[in-house]
């Protein structure tokens, strides 16, 4: 043991050379980053995340396609998504009225119009509004907020300038603006009645209004306790 001493001293140098190797070694392999103290937080972000993306909603389809029903869709779908997954429009379906970029939102419902549908609209009504029941419409509340108020002014403006509440219109004598304060029947469809009567003369009952051009069994129903012959 004095001989391993001894010989300590007398390479001084040499050890204190080896001590500095040992040290900086020992530095060198203890690992100071950061990211190995703290990795719980970037892990439970990325499951927070990772859950927000597969939610899922619920969205109800009805009308022209093929398999109406109710879908589960992600939250990130289009309407244009949910029909797909309904089959498909049918042949007959219309869709002006939708906008069908709009994203889904849980409880949804979708109305898909039929061509007939969408020219009954038309003439009973244009600019058609969608009905509330459908929450993927292209028009927005403001619209036919403003829409509704301006139809019932001229409505109503239209109905004190030319009859009474109480009294009918003839179908065979009334004019354009009084065949416009009808229910449903606006300027076109006004004048397909006078062209009609022009035509083919005088109407022999009410019901045979139906032989007009766009007027319906829908439009009849709504207007047959208000004209007469």
């Amino acid at each position: 043991m004095d001989k391993f001493i001894q010989k300590i001293k007398d390479n001084k140098i040499e050890t204190i050379f080896i001590m500095i190797v040992i040290l900086i070694f020992i530095f060198l392999t203890i690992d100071f980053s950061p990211e190995n103290k703290e990795p719980t937080p970037k892990t439970t972000n990325e499951k927070v995340e990772t859950k927000e993306e597969v939610k899922k909603v619920m969205v109800d389809i009805k009308g022209a396609v093929n398999n109406p029903g109710v879908f589960e869709m992600n939250k990130d779908d289009r309407v244009v998504d949910v029909i797909k997954k309904a089959g498909g429009l049918t042949n007959d379906a219309d869709t002006t009225l939708i906008n069908l970029s709009k994203k889904v939102t849980d409880e949804m419902v979708i109305t898909i119009y039929t061509k007939e549908e969408m020219k009954e609209k038309e003439q009973e009504c244009p600019p058609c509004e969608c009905p509330e029941i459908n929450d993927a419409c292209v028009s927005d509340e403001k619209t036919a907020e403003t829409s509704e108020k301006n139809s019932s002014s001229n409505k109503t403006e239209n109905s004190s300038s030319s009859k009474s509440t109480s009294s009918k219109i003839s179908i065979n004598t009334a004019s354009l603006e009084e065949l416009q304060t009808l229910d449903g029947i606006g300027e076109t469809k006004a004048k397909a009645i006078i062209g009609y009567r022009e035509t083919n003369g005088a109407f022999k009952d009410i019901e045979e209004i139906k032989n007009v051009s766009g007027i319906g069994d829908s439009t009849y129903e709504k207007i047959k306790d208000d004209i007469t012959i």
